[in-house]
């Protein structure tokens, strides 16, 4: 019979993806991983600023980074501002950077919700990915005879199951953060 274990994983990986990129999104409120992809030159190379700092938020609109070596201050700073994605204006005092998390304005709520829509539908297109690639080895099987017909259409309906199920669970996920981000 065939096992639709690898394609389940495959879709479950495009949901964790779709969720991980939901967290990077602001609301309007200040999140440690709002900087997760921010890149440091430290030590001659390029890290993740995880790596070169402490980030905290000890207010809901402010971000603070406390660097692991003082000598990083000036790299992180400007990784952040030239980062145009998080549009951030950091500010330091020589120990710490701080980083206000401005409120959001009506057109950047949509902006944001627009930008969410575009992540829903890479989600979508790794979901379809995984049911092709499902429904391309229940053809080869069939061909090669391991399978018979009823078994593909039984395949063909298990995978459109679970693709349904992982589409619900994006749309559930995207309808949250929606409200979230519009929420004043």
């Amino acid at each position: 019979m065939f096992n639709t274990d690898t394609y389940e994983l495959k879709m479950e990986a495009a949901l964790e993806h779709f969720e991980g990129e939901l967290r990077k999104v602001q609301t309007g409120r200040a999140q440690a991983s709002m900087l997760d992809d921010v890149k440091v030159e430290a030590y001659g190379s390029m890290m993740p600023l995880n790596q070169v700092a402490n980030v905290s938020c000890p207010e809901p609109q402010l971000l603070q980074i406390t660097p692991f070596d003082p000598t990083n201050l000036e790299a992180i700073s400007t990784s952040i501002r030239n980062d145009q994605s998080l549009g951030f204006n950091p500010s330091d005092d020589g120990r710490i950077v701080r980083i206000p998390v401005p409120p959001l304005t009506e057109e950047r709520r949509r902006q944001l919700v627009k930008q969410l829509g575009e992540k829903v539908e890479d989600a979508r297109i790794g979901l379809r990915g995984a049911r092709q690639d499902a429904l391309q080895e229940a053809k080869r099987k069939k061909e090669a005879k391991e399978l018979t017909e009823d078994d593909v259409k039984a395949v063909e309906k298990a995978v459109d199951k679970l693709v349904a199920d992982f589409q619900a669970k994006i749309d559930a996920a995207f309808k949250v953060k929606e409200q979230d981000i519009l929420k004043v």
